[in-house]
């Protein structure tokens, strides 16, 4: 079974059996028809609330919790129009059983209460089926894991449901031994063992602590030291808690006077001539743009309000700093001999950005003399805006990106445009660590495949629609090493069979 094939079907089974079935706890299961030995089919959660009897009379006592804990899964499931497959299973044998030949085979017991404690069902359940159906047929299947579990519409009132899956899996549930004597067990009605729930489910860790991952998932379920410091590394890691809120960062505070000292004058400060007030500007100008990652190699003092700078890094860039109520006419000239004065090479000079950061609405002198010479202007305003989204979200403003909104002439809005795009994409990320997290959380699995996390993606009210190769390539971004907002498990047939887990929110507020 190493080669891909395909099963076109699903058939409908109640959730807490499909849930039994995964976990090896069972391996029977009662359908409304035969089931041919052979016949290979998805295992599709349906409603329990189909079945004849309410699920305290319809199962035994030991399954009960496990029944209800499966149903709330479906109804908090991805969402109230789908559920999760991840399984499918082939029929090795199917009998039929009615009220005349469910003769006891342990001797003593009628029919239906042996073949009750051999299974999940009470006495009266099976006797309900019976009443509806005068048949029970009762299928024996082999379950095998799905490497990549797929989202399906809910629809669990037909017989079989059409759900296309492409299967490679050779991963049973049960080992050979372990499914004949459970098999050998039904058939000769043994009392079954006492279903007991699944243990808890220890998440994964990253690299290098992984290593401790086989130990601590033997001690944590039986030794509650051990359970107390895998919860303790966790919150040291920061991870699997809540996303943590952001105080506010003294040392940014700065950040704030960025549009007030732009537009400040001397009329704003008394005592203080227009040099000393536009000195103020300049010097958090160049604050502003060493924060978003330029490097600068000159900086010079010039006139009252007026600031000579020069980045080298990442592109060059020369720029104009004015502060006040408006924009001389005059700072295209300036700028332009800045330019000139500083960069000897004229096809350096072509090359290099040219920015004006001031106050007001640029005359239409200005606006032509700067698109003429392809200067960009922007406002203190738009400068603190960049500047509060990077210290947010850090090395979020691509310097480069950035460098394709400053355009000739007034560019804010480019630029808020810019600032929209970034935000955008944040939402993105952290939407799909939120849906990550939400699934590994509902389910109790340890991971989650990147076709599951595709198929669920449309029905998740997502901030943007994504193709399967945008979709993975976020993943792959949020699992870095250096992001380690989720972890990653490469799989053996390519990025389809990628594994994915949660490690930590994105803390955020865009």
């Amino acid at each position: 079974m190493s080669n891909y094939f395909s099963i076109p079907i699903a058939l409908p089974i109640p959730a807490p059996e499909v849930d039994a079935l995964i976990e090896g706890k069972i391996i029977a299961i009662i359908t409304k028809i035969f089931l041919n030995p052979g016949r290979q089919f998805s295992l599709y959660p349906g409603d329990i609330s189909l079945n004849p009897l309410p699920p305290e009379e319809y199962y035994h006592a030991d399954f009960l919790e496990a029944a209800q804990t499966a149903q709330k899964n479906i109804e908090h499931g991805l969402n109230d129009d789908t559920v999760l497959i991840k399984a499918w299973a082939r029929c090795e044998f199917c009998e039929m059983v009615n009220d005349v030949n469910a003769i006891p085979r342990s001797g003593s017991l009628t029919g239906i209460a042996s073949l009750s404690e051999a299974t999940i069902w009470t006495p009266a359940g099976l006797q309900a089926i019976l009443n509806q159906r005068r048949h029970i047929f009762l299928a024996y299947l082999r379950v095998y894991h799905l490497e990549n579990p797929t989202v399906a519409p809910t629809n669990s009132r037909e017989k079989f449901i059409s759900v296309q899956l492409n299967v490679s899996s050779d991963r049973p549930v049960l080992t050979d031994d372990q499914f004949s004597q459970y098999y050998q067990n039904l058939q000769e009605r043994k009392p079954r063992q006492p279903f007991t729930p699944p243990p808890p489910i220890i998440p994964p860790l990253p690299p290098p602590f992984d290593r401790l991952y086989p130990a601590l998932t033997q001690l944590v379920t039986t030794n509650s030291a051990a359970n107390s410091f895998y919860q303790q590394l966790l919150k040291f890691l920061g991870l699997n808690q809540p996303a943590p809120v952001i105080p506010e960062n003294p040392d940014l505070a700065w950040i704030k006077t960025i549009t007030d000292l732009g537009y400040r004058s001397q009329a704003e400060d008394t005592g203080k001539s227009n040099y000393q007030a536009g000195t103020d500007f300049e010097n958090i100008v160049r604050q502003s743009l060493e924060f978003l990652g330029f490097t600068i190699d000159y900086s010079h003092k010039g006139g009252a309000g007026g600031l000579d700078l020069l980045c080298s890094a990442p592109y060059l860039l020369v720029g104009e700093c004015k502060s006040g109520k408006s924009i001389p006419n005059d700072t295209a000239v300036q700028l332009l001999n800045l330019a000139t004065l500083r960069l000897q090479d004229s096809k350096l000079r072509d090359q290099a950005v040219k920015l004006i950061i001031g106050p007001g609405k640029p005359t239409k002198q200005l606006l032509q003399a700067a698109e003429v010479h392809k200067m960009s202007i922007i406002s203190p305003e738009t400068l603190e805006k960049l500047v509060t989204l990077e210290s947010q979200c850090p090395r979020c403003i691509d310097l480069f990106k950035l460098k394709e909104y400053l355009e000739p002439g007034q560019s804010d809005q480019a630029i808020a445009q810019y600032i929209d795009r970034v935000k955008q994409q944040l939402k993105v990320r952290s939407h799909i660590v939120q849906l990550v997290k939400n699934h590994l959380s509902k389910t109790n699995d340890k991971f989650i495949g990147l076709q599951t996390i595709y198929g669920a993606y449309p029905y998740s009210n997502p901030p943007e629609n994504l193709d399967q190769q945008q979709l993975y390539q976020i993943l792959l971004e949020l699992s870095s090493y250096f992001a380690g907002y989720l972890g990653r498990i490469p799989g053996n047939h390519g990025p389809n069979s990628d594994r994915f887990y949660f490690l930590r929110d994105v803390a955020i507020d865009v």
